[in-house]
C-alpha cells in the first residue's frame, strides 16, 4: 500500500466532501435536528395525564382523598359526581381513567373492603398500568399520613438518573441514531454517486489498490463521523442537560468503534447496488430502522420474542447505545465497553471482508 497514493485519495474525498452540501447538510444539520427531536418532541415520561375523579360523597375523609389526586404532579384531574359525566370523556380519550369514590366510602373504611374502583383506558397498555399503579400508590400514601393503616412504604432509589428523565436515555441513543445514518447512509449515497457519474470506473483504472481506495474514501467520513459526535455530546451537556460521566476518550474510542461497521456497511451497499436511489433504500432498510427498532433505543431488547432479540446481535447500534449509556450515565465501564467494542470491530470486519470481495478493478 503507498501512502502517497493513500493520501491523495483521502485529500480528493475530503474536497469531494467539501464541495458537496448534501454531505455538509447530513453531518451538521442533522445532527441538531434530530437530538432537538428526540430531547423536546419525543418523551416516554407520563405526566399530567388527564384522571377524572368521581366523589359520590361529600364526607371529610373522601373529599381528602379526592384532594390527594389532584394534589400529585402525574394526574391532571377532572372532578365529577356521577360515572355518566366521565364515561363519554373516557370513551372520546379525553382522559386515560377514572376513579369512583364511593357513598359508602366511610362504611368501607371501617370494614376493611376496597375503599375505590378504578378505570382505564387498556388500549393504550402503558398508560393504564401507569394510572392503575399511581392511583394505588396515591391512595396507599393517603392511608399512611392519616393513619389509618400501616403498609409498608416503598422509597425507591434510581441509580444514574435519579429524576428518571426519559430526555438522559433518548440523547445519547439519538447520538447512535446520527452516527448510523452519517457512516451508513451517507457512505452508501456518495460512492453510489461515483458510480453513477462514473468517476468510480475512473478511479479503479488509476495505479491505486483496492484497499487504498477503499481505506482513501473511508477515512474523510470517518473524522467526519467523529466531528458529528463532539458536536452532538457538546449538544446534549450543554443544551439538554445531559450528564457525561465517563472521558471524552473512551467516547471518542467507543465512537471510532461504532463507525467501523457502520462505514463498512456504506460500502457494502455502494458495491451491491451502484445507484443512489436502491442505495439509500438498502441504507435506510438495513442500516437505520434495525438501529431504531433494534437496538434497545426505543423498545427494550429484554422485552422481544427469542428470535428477534438473536437478530439484535448483529445490529451494531446495540452495542453502541449501551456504551453510550454508560459513558454518559455511569461512566467508563471497561469490562462492559470492552465486550460492546470488540462486537463492533468484529461486525465491521465482515463488513469490509464484503466490501473488499465485491469491489473488483475490473469493469463488469
Amino acid at each position: 500500500m503507498s501512502s502517497r497514493r493513500l493520501r491523495a485519495l483521502v485529500f480528493k474525498e475530503s474536497l469531494q466532501i467539501l464541495r458537496d452540501p448534501s454531505a455538509i447538510l447530513i453531518a451538521f444539520v442533522l445532527p441538531v435536528l434530530l437530538l432537538f427531536l428526540f430531547a423536546y418532541a419525543v418523551s416516554l415520561d407520563i405526566r399530567q395525564v388527564p384522571l377524572g375523579v368521581v366523589l359520590q360523597t361529600d364526607s371529610a375523609r373522601a373529599q381528602s382523598l379526592a384532594a390527594e389526586f389532584g394534589g400529585t404532579r402525574y394526574f391532571k384531574v377532572v372532578p365529577a359526581r356521577h360515572r355518566h359525566e366521565v364515561t363519554p370523556l373516557l370513551v372520546s380519550g379525553h382522559i386515560k381513567g377514572y376513579v369512583v369514590i364511593p357513598p359508602d366510602f366511610e362504611q368501607r373504611l371501617l370494614r376493611g373492603e376496597p375503599l375505590i374502583q378504578v378505570i382505564t383506558d387498556g388500549t393504550q397498555p402503558n398508560t393504564a398500568n401507569f394510572v392503575a399503579g399511581y392511583t394505588r400508590g396515591t391512595l396507599v400514601n393517603w392511608l399512611s399520613d392519616h393513619g389509618l393503616q400501616s403498609p409498608v412504604r416503598l422509597e425507591p432509589r434510581f441509580w444514574f438518573n435519579p429524576e428518571v428523565e426519559t430526555r438522559r436515555f433518548l440523547v445519547p441513543g439519538a447520538i447512535a441514531i446520527i452516527m448510523t445514518m452519517i457512516g451508513t447512509l451517507l457512505t452508501a449515497l456518495v460512492v453510489a454517486r461515483e458510480w453513477e457519474r462514473g468517476t468510480m470506473e475512473a478511479l479503479l483504472s488509476t495505479p491505486a489498490r483496492i484497499p487504498e481506495i477503499l481505506l482513501g474514501k473511508l477515512l474523510p467520513y470517518f473524522g467526519l463521523g467523529l466531528i458529528a459526535t463532539m458536536g452532538s455530546t457538546l449538544l446534549a451537556i450543554h443544551i439538554f442537560d445531559v450528564p457525561l460521566r465517563g472521558s471524552w476518550g473512551t467516547l471518542l474510542l467507543v465512537s471510532s468503534c461504532f463507525l467501523v461497521p457502520a462505514l463498512g456497511q456504506g460500502l457494502v451497499i455502494s458495491a451491491l447496488a451502484k445507484n443512489q436511489f436502491i442505495a439509500a433504500q438498502a441504507a435506510l432498510f438495513s442500516g437505520f430502522l434495525p438501529a431504531f427498532l433494534l437496538s434497545g433505543f426505543l423498545f427494550e431488547i429484554d422485552a422481544m420474542p427469542p428470535a428477534i432479540r438473536l437478530l439484535t446481535h448483529i445490529v451494531p447500534a446495540r452495542y453502541f447505545i449501551e456504551s453510550l449509556h454508560s459513558i454518559f450515565l455511569v461512566g467508563d465501564v471497561w469490562p462492559l465497553l470492552t465486550r460492546d467494542m470488540l462486537a463492533m470491530l468484529a461486525i465491521g470486519a465482515v463488513m469490509f471482508v464484503i466490501a473488499r470481495a465485491k469491489t473488483r478493478k475490473s469493469l463488469e
